[in-house]
C-alpha cells in the first residue's frame, strides 16, 4: 500500500485532495519504534507531531515526586498525537511510549504550516480533536475526586455478603467470646446435673457444633478480609485521584501567579519608560522653568 493511501485512513488528512496527499506523503518521515521504546519525553523541545499508522501508543504523565505514571491517553492507529507542538513552541507537556511495535509519521511544523494549514478540513480535524481532549480534561478536573466509597462499596452488597461481614465482626468481640464461654457452661449443667439432659459427658453434640462452627468462621472471616481488600484499593484509588486533583490545581494556580507577576512587572517597566520618556522630552529651559516654579 501507498504511502498516500495510509494517509487516507487518518482522519486528519481525509479532508486534503488526492494530490495534497501524494505530496505531503513524499515529506512524511517514517519512524518504527519497538515496544516499551520512548517516543518523546516530557519536558523536551517538541517540533513536530505524530500520525500512528499502526500499533499502539500510550500517552503518560512521567512517575514525579514519588508519585506513579499517570496514564492520559492510549493512540491506536489512525490517531495523530502531539500536534500541540506545532502551535505553542513549548516542551512536551507529555511522554509518549510504544506499547507494541509501532510505524509512525512524523510532520514536521515546517511542513504542517505549508501543506495542512492550506485545508480547511485538516485544520477543522486537528481542532475537533484537540477539543475532544480539552473536554475530557474539563470533565475529570470538573467532578468530585472525594467520594465516599466505603459506603458506595457497602451499598452494593449482598444480603450473604453482609452477614458474612457481620459474623466476622463478632468473632472479633469480647461479646462473642462472653457468650461462647457462657454457652459452654450452660451446656454443662445442663446435660450432668439436670436430668434432661441429652448430651453426657464428654459432650460429643456439643464438640460436633464447635467443628462446625469453627469450619464456618473460617471461610466466613477470609470472605469478609477479601472485600476489605477490596475496600482498601478502592480507597487507595480515590485518595489517589484527589491528591491528582490537587496537584493540578496548585500547578494551576502557581502558573496564575507567575502570569500574573510577569503582567506586573511589564506594567511597571511600562510605567518606567513612560516616566523616563517625559523626562527626557522635556528641553532644559522647561526644565529651569519647572525648577523656578518649584522653587516657589
Amino acid at each position: 500500500m501507498q504511502r498516500h493511501e495510509l494517509l487516507a485512513r487518518v482522519p486528519l488528512f481525509k479532508g486534503l485532495s488526492e494530490p495534497a496527499r501524494q505530496s505531503l506523503g513524499q515529506r512524511l518521515v517514517e519512524r518504527r519504534f519497538r515496544a516499551g521504546e520512548l517516543v518523546f519525553s516530557k519536558g523536551e523541545p517538541g517540533s513536530a507531531m505524530f500520525l500512528l499508522l499502526s500499533g499502539k501508543i500510550e500517552i503518560f504523565l512521567p512517575p514525579n515526586g514519588g508519585a506513579d505514571r499517570v496514564h492520559l491517553k492510549e493512540a491506536v492507529e489512525g490517531e495523530h498525537f502531539g500536534e500541540l507542538s506545532l502551535f505553542d513552541d513549548k516542551p512536551r507537556s507529555a511522554s509518549a511510549e510504544a506499547l507494541t511495535e509501532a510505524v509512525l509519521l512524523e510532520l514536521s511544523r515546517e511542513h504542517f504550516l505549508t501543506d495542512i494549514v492550506r485545508s480547511e478540513a485538516a485544520v477543522l480535524a486537528i481542532l475537533s480533536g484537540m477539543a475532544v481532549r480539552l473536554r475530557d480534561t474539563n470533565a475529570m478536573l470538573s467532578q468530585r475526586a472525594a467520594r465516599d466509597v466505603i459506603k458506595e462499596y457497602e451499598d452494593k452488597l449482598t444480603w450473604a455478603q453482609r452477614l458474612a461481614d457481620r459474623v466476622a465482626e463478632l468473632n472479633g468481640s469480647w461479646a462473642f467470646i462472653c457468650g461462647l464461654v457462657g454457652l459452654t457452661f450452660l451446656w454443662a449443667a445442663m446435660n450432668s446435673f439436670l436430668r434432661a439432659g441429652f448430651d453426657p459427658y464428654p459432650y460429643q453434640f456439643f464438640n460436633l457444633f464447635l467443628g462446625i462452627l469453627v469450619g464456618l468462621q473460617g471461610p466466613l472471616i477470609m470472605m469478609s478480609q477479601n472485600r476489605q481488600a477490596s475496600k482498601d484499593r478502592a480507597q487507595a484509588t480515590t485518595d489517589f485521584r484527589v491528591n491528582l486533583k490537587n496537584e493540578v490545581g496548585i500547578e494551576n494556580l502557581g502558573r496564575d501567579l507567575a502570569s500574573f507577576r510577569r503582567e506586573v512587572e511589564e506594567r511597571l517597566m511600562e510605567m518606567e519608560r513612560s516616566q523616563v520618556g517625559i523626562a527626557t522630552s522635556l528641553s532644559p529651559q522647561d526644565t529651569r522653568m519647572t525648577g523656578v516654579s518649584s522653587g516657589r
